[in-house]
């Protein structure tokens, strides 16, 4: 095979996998056509919402927590520190909710290098429930969020979480930021559940109490990250991770190139310490690889360069529009623009997660370890 062909070859197979992945996900991910009743017999719920600070939407997605159509939960709300800006608020929503079992924990005993993992310790310890679910403060939590997390619980399923989508962007970063969450990570999160390898994401974890407890929690520190420990832990005991159905939606509000910036290059040196031979294989993800490729190919057939380049981005991105319009996910004439600006980033997030190991939570900086080994030390 000449080298031309091997090109093209390459960019075939890479524009049918954007094709099936898309598919996959817009299968898994498609709007519910109604809200899910609760179930005729309703085990206990532990919801723990782990909370650092005030964001855009902060007042809009801590109230989700107190409406949800869920007959027996509880609600509790976890805080490091009493002069944190969201701790009013929290106060003023438990007073307007009498109805909710809800509490208020503040603390910061440090079991790990990991921020969240010690701000929610204080809720496991607290939580009564059969089931005990940590959900991130910026996720915004439909009515029926409880019962699609409990659907998703089969036989041999130890973890049931729940990628973000990014929802209500306010400025170009924003769309970025909806490009790298919506069509891209969730995509390929739902396509990986599909083949029977799902991981946990951070943003909604759910457990039975009494396995979480045989695991030990503190177990969560095992990994920089405690979805990756939490992923780690439960395959250990011969189950698997499953994905609810579609996924949870997290407003984004305005975000500037920085804050995108940062975010995703933590989740990436995130992901290479946690998983490195899957993280590995990201430098062949976006658009560019398989871009270079088909121009090359397309270019050696007659094909101007300039024409090629354009009609395979246009080709490429289509599948991506379908899913976002078949999920309900933001997607508007921007977002094409955002999605070629988002797959230029990925090369640069990819070299960028290898030279270095600093991340930061809610503007604390944390050098994580040299490997996962060190990280249980």
């Amino acid at each position: 095979m000449t080298m031309m062909a091997a090109a093209g070859a390459f960019a075939g197979t890479m524009f049918t996998v954007q094709v099936a992945t898309c598919a996959i996900a817009a299968w898994r991910c498609r709007k519910p056509s109604s809200r899910l009743a609760p179930p005729l017999v309703a085990p206990r719920i532990t919801l723990v919402r782990t909370l650092c600070g005030l964001e855009s939407h902060s007042d809009l997605t801590l109230r989700s927590g107190f409406e949800l159509d869920y007959p027996d939960y509880e609600l509790i709300l976890c805080v490091a520190r009493e002069d944190d800006a969201i701790v009013p608020l929290v106060r003023r929503m438990i007073a307007s909710f009498p109805s909710v079992r809800a509490s208020l924990l503040i603390g910061d005993e440090r079991i790990s290098t990991n921020p969240k993992l010690n701000n929610m310790l204080k809720g496991w310890r607290a939580a009564e429930g059969e089931w005990v679910v940590f959900a991130d403060s910026n996720v915004l939590l439909p009515p029926d969020y409880l019962q699609r997390l409990l659907i998703a619980r089969r036989p041999g399923v130890g973890l049931v979480s729940a990628p973000p989508i990014g929802d209500d962007p306010h400025g170009f970063w924003s769309e970025v930021e909806c490009g790298l969450l919506n069509t891209y990570q969730a995509r390929w999160q739902y396509v990986v559940d599909a083949l029977g390898f799902g991981f946990g994401q951070g943003k909604t974890l759910m457990f039975r109490r009494d396995e979480l407890a045989a695991i030990g929690f503190a177990r969560l520190a095992d990994e920089p990250a405690e979805d990756a420990a939490a992923t780690k832990a439960v395959r250990r005991m011969g189950k698997s991770v499953r994905l609810a159905e579609p996924p949870f939606r997290q407003p984004l509000g305005p975000r500037s190139f920085r804050a995108v910036w940062s975010r995703h290059l933590r989740w990436a040196r995130l992901r290479r310490l946690t998983f490195p031979p899957l993280f590995a294989a990201e430098i062949f993800a976006g658009l560019l690889p398989p871009l270079a490729a088909a121009t090359w190919a397309l270019a050696d057939v007659g094909i101007p360069v300039v024409a090629a380049a354009a009609g395979f981005t246009v080709m490429w991105y289509a599948p991506e529009a379908l899913l976002a319009r078949i999920a309900g996910w933001p997607a508007t004439t921007k977002s094409l623009a955002a999605w070629l600006v988002r797959d230029l980033c990925l090369p640069a997030l990819f070299v960028a997660a290898w030279a270095g190991r600093g991340v930061t939570w809610n503007g604390n900086v944390v050098t994580a370890p040299k490997s996962a080994a060190d990280s249980a030390r």
